[in-house]
């Protein structure tokens, strides 16, 4: 099999499990919690590292930003043998008693979006897998760790988050923003993959908190910390994949 043309690897180069956030940046303070850290391939804004974490081996790859490129990742990377998919990101949270910092893990993402339109209905759910989901969750309560569990929107439109797309979220009930999970979601179940996506608060809508320009500088303390702690519930959830 030729190397793909995005990410730039192929069968064989991989574990069978990938960290996916989206900035370029955090796969190196991802790797930082592991061993045996090894760079695969940097191209445009996705990067790959392999490492090892309790003995569990694993991939980290950056997204970028939204669902067009990470459905991208997700294509490439099931093309060469990945068979579980975790987005480890940040988000922006659309209820009240949600506060920066909290950590969330999502049991679906609404489909605010456009990629997931061209593979499927919209009325066809962007769900990620139960035992993902439980393991997840499960691995936060054993670190003590407080967790809000339901379902979240994704959203290619950051600059077009108006009060009122705020306010009908924010009325269905849903957590939190974001921009990547509903193409990780659907293109994984469609897939017969596994997926799944643990997400710090950078921001809360309702309350008129917005993200910061960068992570170090601008996020809260709160949020700084809760990144780290957000990065340990996930790798903890790997070695249980």
């Amino acid at each position: 099999m030729a190397k793909q043309p995005h990410l730039l690897v192929e069968e064989g180069d991989l574990p069978d499990v990938v960290l996916l956030p989206g900035d370029p940046g955090r796969v190196d303070r991802i790797a930082d919690h592991c061993e045996n850290v090894e760079t695969v391939t940097h191209n445009r804004e996705y990067r790959i590292v392999t490492a090892t974490y309790e003995g569990r081996e694993l991939a980290i790859c950056s997204t970028g930003i939204g669902s067009p490129s990470a459905a991208v990742a997700i294509e490439e990377l099931a093309a060469v043998g990945v068979e579980t998919f975790l987005r480890v990101g940040t988000t922006g949270a659309l209820q009240s008693d949600i506060e920066i910092g909290d950590v969330i893990v999502a049991t679906g993402a609404a489909k605010d979006e456009g990629t997931t339109k061209r593979y499927e209905s919209a009325t066809i759910p962007a769900v990620p897998d139960h035992e993902v989901v439980s393991t997840l969750v499960e691995a936060a309560r054993r670190r003590d760790e407080p967790v809000h569990v339901g379902p979240i929107v994704t959203d290619d439109a950051f600059y077009a988050e108006d009060d009122s797309a705020v306010t009908d979220w924010e009325a269905a009930g849903l957590l939190a923003v974001e921009m990547e999970a509903a193409s990780i979601f659907s293109l994984a179940r469609r897939k017969g993959l596994r997926s799944g996506a643990i997400c710090t608060v950078d921001g809360n809508l309702v309350e008129g908190t917005q993200k910061g320009e960068t992570e170090d500088d601008e996020l809260p303390a709160k949020a700084h910390d809760n990144v780290e702690r957000m990065i340990e519930i996930a790798l903890t959830a790997v070695t249980e994949l």
